[in-house]
């Protein structure tokens, strides 16, 4: 679907964005002292009060962590308060190297001219691989974003690759059973992923296993879950990071209710009224990517895909703390309920002019 189709019926354009540059934008937003970088967490201890993480270094923290999920489930689990099919070990089909190329030239690759980025899907034939590749950016971040290697539910050969390692070191040995896999540039010239991953600096490059699942067990006392820690998707159907954030404007809205000095169980009845919101659309859209992922290398129904891109687009939230953004597509946006929502002081002022009206 062109930009012009997708502003007509969504309101807006797509745009592709490299993970340095969202990374940066973010980053820019949080506290210094908010952001921990080259720490192992040791443990997470729930409070009545806040949450209190200990590294490896002897530091301590408040707030969450990456392992958020696993010392939650643990404590839960221990209390026998974790849903069942949460303890069980994560399935995963698919093992990823992922990375972004330095700025090129358009003699190097011919479609960094392209007005409009360029989304690839390549299969190989009687090959375990499937490359995915990005082209964006006139200015020259162009990107080959990841190719995939799916291996079906072997468990044995599964497990060796959950065993193996995931640094610098694995994604290069990885990089070199990929090398010769051919890529569309644009132009005459013949280019290979290894001309791609020759021009990735090692620090871009990574290599990752895909899990799928929607857990069941979202929150516990002060503690919620929100992205890849509660539900995680393949990255064929593209609708990962978008699930995140979506989750992180519920949450905040929600969040942004709360009174000034909220007890343990006010934080508990808010996240569950995120889950309550955000686990039907999560689930449709992690079946979604399971029909990208099943159907990778063959020919999506125009009725299938338009189906899933409505589905994906029709859900864009807002942050009720912020001014709105008008809707101007022909498909109007789901209903969000966090959206009416409001915070103390709305609700203080609202009742001190009820008040002075009476």
């Amino acid at each position: 679907m062109c930009n012009e189709q997708l502003e007509v019926q969504f309101g807006a354009i797509g745009y592709i964005i490299s993970r340095p540059k969202i990374y940066k934008l973010l980053a820019c937003q949080v506290p210094k002292e908010r952001i921990h970088f080259g720490k192992k967490v040791l443990s997470m201890e729930n409070g009545g009060n806040g949450v209190l993480i200990s590294f490896s270094d002897g530091t301590v923290a408040e707030g969450i962590s990456f392992a958020a999920r696993q010392n939650l489930y643990a404590k839960l689990l221990k209390d026998k308060k974790l849903a069942p099919s949460d303890a069980l070990p994560l399935p995963f089909t698919t093992v990823c190297l992922v990375g972004q190329t330095r700025v090129l030239t358009q003699d190097e690759f011919p479609d960094i001219a392209l007005e409009e980025s360029r989304f690839r899907n390549h299969v190989g034939e009687k090959k375990p691989y499937a490359v995915m590749e990005y082209v964006h950016d006139r200015t020259g971040d162009c990107v080959l974003d990841m190719h995939s290697v799916s291996y079906g539910g072997n468990k044995q050969r599964n497990d060796a690759f959950r065993n193996s390692g995931w640094g610098p070191e694995a994604a290069q040995t990885m990089a070199t059973q990929v090398r010769d896999f051919p890529v569309v540039s644009g132009g005459d010239k013949k280019l290979t992923l290894g001309d791609l991953i020759d021009w990735t600096p090692k620090e871009f490059m990574s290599k990752a296993m895909q899990e799928e699942k929607v857990f069941k067990t979202w929150y516990g006392c002060r503690t919620v879950l929100i992205g890849d820690a509660c539900h995680k998707f393949n990255l064929a159907g593209g609708v990962g990071a978008a699930n995140a954030m979506h989750d992180a404007i519920v949450l905040a809205n929600r969040i942004n209710g709360l009174p000034f000095h909220p007890t343990a169980q006010e934080m508990e009845d808010v996240f569950q009224e995120y889950k309550d919101e955000s686990h039907d659309l999560v689930k449709a859209a992690f079946n979604a990517s399971k029909v990208h992922r099943t159907m990778a290398g063959q020919h999506i129904p125009e009725w299938v895909f338009h189906r899933i891109q409505v589905q994906a687009t029709s859900c864009h939230p807002q942050a009720a703390f912020l001014p709105l953004v008008e809707d101007k597509g022909t498909y109007k946006p789901l209903g969000q309920p966090s959206l009416s929502v409001k915070s103390p002081i709305e609700n203080e002022y609202e009742v001190s002019s009820i008040a002075q009206a009476v």
